[in-house]
């Protein structure tokens, strides 16, 4: 793994693990290929932008002249792809760019891998493809696929077009399941940066239906060592579901994140529920244990807190993202291929 391309590097996981990646692999070189979609923040990596290991290409997964220019121009041996449309909310109102995005451009990548003989191709997905838990048991990996949203059925789609590119065509593909992530430079979109940002200026805090929806979370950081164990050592054509073993309902988050901001529970709203609302999710990440050795360092109580922390710590980075400066840098500074 000399030459690693990363799609969406400039999203809320991409850009963690670029991150952690040039900081356990002194050998290597980087490219961050990232449409810059409102949800790419190039300003979560503009402390890295001096490395010489590290080059940022503005680039749409689904144009696959730029693609294959990106491949041959940096010799590209590993990609790591991460780019994906990935908001529930937004999938539900419209789901033709979830299609676009997260199929057709992984088709895309996933030919271009091939013609250019990639040695190493990892396709970074979700738990929500596998549908909704009932109070008892969790998803491995022989979990038949039951996606119930506009964009776990996107990514259904897309971890099935990898698996065959590796069945039909040999190309090395591994692909991973994950839960719940959260940690610093997250979209405040979701639940857990939403619910800091909205206690920290005062604003009620909206949560869906009785707020008992369950998830399975884990730090960023630790998805992002888990990646790269699997991205070294995960066998071709296997899928390797990454978990933290760490439910909570979703009411119980946002009373603990209260609690850690010193910011009142009449803050809370409950509002209507979401269209097709999964219950549950819980991931078994045995196979990645007992196969790779991977378990996750970070507990709740301390990422969370670290996390709360980060957001008090960086607070003019999310309120240009609230605000939208953040794309006025971008729209500067990176020309499109």
């Amino acid at each position: 793994m000399h030459n690693v391309l990363v799609t969406g590097g400039a999203g809320f996981i991409g850009s963690n693990f670029v991150r952690y990646f040039l900081e356990t692999h002194a050998d290597c070189h980087l490219v961050n290929f990232d449409a810059l979609t409102y949800a790419g923040n190039p300003e979560n990596l503009s402390d890295i932008e001096g490395d010489p290991r590290y080059v940022f290409v503005r680039g749409d997964i689904c144009n696959r002249a730029a693609v294959e220019e990106a491949l041959k121009e940096y010799k590209i041996d590993t990609i790591v792809h991460f780019a994906a449309e990935s908001h529930v909310d937004r999938s539900i109102l419209g789901a033709a760019v979830f299609v676009t995005t997260n199929v057709m451009g992984t088709q895309v990548l996933l030919d271009a891998a091939r013609e250019h003989a990639v040695e190493r191709f990892l396709h970074v997905s979700t738990d929500e493809v596998y549908g909704s838990l009932g109070p008892q048991g969790k998803f491995t990996e022989e979990t038949p696929l039951h996606p119930n949203s506009p964009y776990a059925a996107s990514k259904a789609a897309a971890d099935l077009l990898a698996l065959a590119y590796f069945h039909t065509y040999g190309l090395p593909v591994v692909l991973t399941r994950c839960s719940n992530n959260y940690g610093p430079y997250q979209f405040p979109e979701k639940l857990i940066p939403l619910m800091i940002v909205n206690a920290l200026n005062g604003k009620d805090l909206p949560v869906y239906g009785d707020g008992l929806n369950v998830r399975d979370w884990l730090f960023v950081g630790d998805h992002c060592s888990a990646i790269d164990l699997v991205l070294q050592r995960g066998a071709p054509g296997e899928v390797y579901n990454i978990g933290g073993n760490n439910e909570w309902k979703n009411i119980d988050i946002v009373r603990l994140l209260l609690r850690l901001l010193n910011k009142p529970e009449s803050l809370i709203r409950f509002v209507k529920d979401r269209p097709g609302h999964d219950r549950r999710y819980a991931i078994d990440p045995g196979k990645i244990s007992r196969a790779l050795g991977w378990s996750p360092a970070v507990t709740f109580e301390s990422g969370l807190k670290s996390t709360v922390e980060w957001y008090l710590a960086y607070r003019k980075w999310w309120e240009r993202v609230m605000s939208g400066e953040y794309m006025e840098y971008y729209g500067k500074n990176y020309e499109a291929r």
